[in-house]
């Protein structure tokens, strides 16, 4: 059995640990032979490829970043760096080519929808989800979410200090285009005041209240916590908006933070590292049984699959009554 590996999308912490994962597993129990994609469905389309050996997986599990590379390239889309070709049907003969049995693929939303277009083709698929927001459908968690909470809680942590010190109110902008579980859980962990979320509409007023009614409580600072995705006017980042907008509505001083790729960067978690490593493991697991078109899913403890195409096109995006944001506005923090 020869099997391909590509990671896809953004980086991610924990995607050289799911490499490792898959390609152990690969070699030491399945005896398969791992072939290494470099820049994700790009490579497919260029034949960038390496063999991988046990050799090839030292120093991969607390390693940021992909050891392979990655890119953005949708090969049902047109445009990109082959643009005037058939590019599924190269990737076919491609993959034919290079004698791959099956196709393992890393990465978020986009990279499941297109890992199931290549499994309605007929080409064997197993992928796994990353995604720093963890708004892939059908898994509770994807790895790098908690790497990034576990950043963004420290950032927090740090603005707790200098908000008291000023008496200023801290805004502090955390990634989610358009799910706001990193915003709500660092926020939870790292004591926010305000919780700003895409999926909760928000009344700038009910913030300022908010945070006058802490001061009148003797609470001097405030701790903002917001995701860029929530609406803003005049498309003005999150941040720099609803820190203007408190200003004016309580005449505290307010300081904006953007936090931006660091969220994305360094060392994944010890959770991390073993959910990568679970994940992967499984995904070998899947292709000795024959089971293809299929998603790694982590579901309470236990590491299962899901149909590919039951994923594709969907969100996993933060409710109302989860259970955080219940308990959040029963202990007073406002969330818009």
């Amino acid at each position: 059995m020869r099997i391909g590996i590509l990671t896809s999308g953004g980086d991610c912490p924990g995607i050289n640990a799911t490499i490792r994962g898959v390609c152990k597993t690969a070699i030491h129990h399945y005896g398969m032979e791992v072939i290494g994609i470099h820049s994700g469905f790009q490579g497919l389309l260029t034949k960038d490829t390496e063999v991988f050996t046990d050799k090839s997986m030292s120093g991969l599990l607390n390693l940021g970043g992909t050891m392979l590379g990655t890119s953005r390239e949708k090969p049902f889309k047109k445009g990109g760096i082959v643009s005037d070709v058939d590019k599924p049907a190269l990737i076919m003969k491609n993959i034919r080519e290079i004698g791959l049995d099956c196709l393992v693929c890393i990465g978020g939303n986009g990279t499941q929808k297109t890992a199931a277009k290549f499994a309605a083709l007929g080409v064997n698929v197993v992928s796994v989800p990353k995604t720093i927001d963890n708004d892939i459908w059908g898994t509770d968690f994807s790895f790098g979410f908690d790497s990034a909470v576990s950043i963004a809680t420290d950032a927090i942590d740090r603005l707790h200090s200098t908000a008291s010190s000023h008496k200023r109110v801290m805004v502090i902008e955390v990634m989610g285009h358009k799910a706001g579980w990193i915003a709500l859980y660092s926020g939870m962990a790292g004591g926010g005041d305000v919780i700003l979320v895409p999926e909760i509409p928000y009344n700038i007023k009910n913030v300022g209240a908010t945070i006058l009614n802490r001061l009148k409580k003797g609470k001097p600072y405030s701790i903002v916590v917001v995701a860029e995705g929530i609406v803003t006017d005049r498309g003005k980042r999150a941040a720099a908006y609803i820190a203007q907008e408190i200003e004016y509505e309580t005449g505290i001083e307010t300081r904006e933070t953007v936090l931006g790729y660091i969220q994305r960067g360094g060392s994944p978690t010890p959770f991390d590292r073993n959910l990568s490593t679970r994940m992967g493991g499984h995904a070998t697991e899947l292709i000795a049984k024959g089971e293809f078109g299929r998603m790694i899913a982590l579901k309470g403890n236990e590491i299962s699959s899901i149909p590919l195409e039951e994923v594709a096109g969907k969100l996993k995006l933060v409710t109302e009554d989860h259970d955080l944001v219940i308990q959040g506005r029963r202990m007073g923090i406002c969330f818009g």
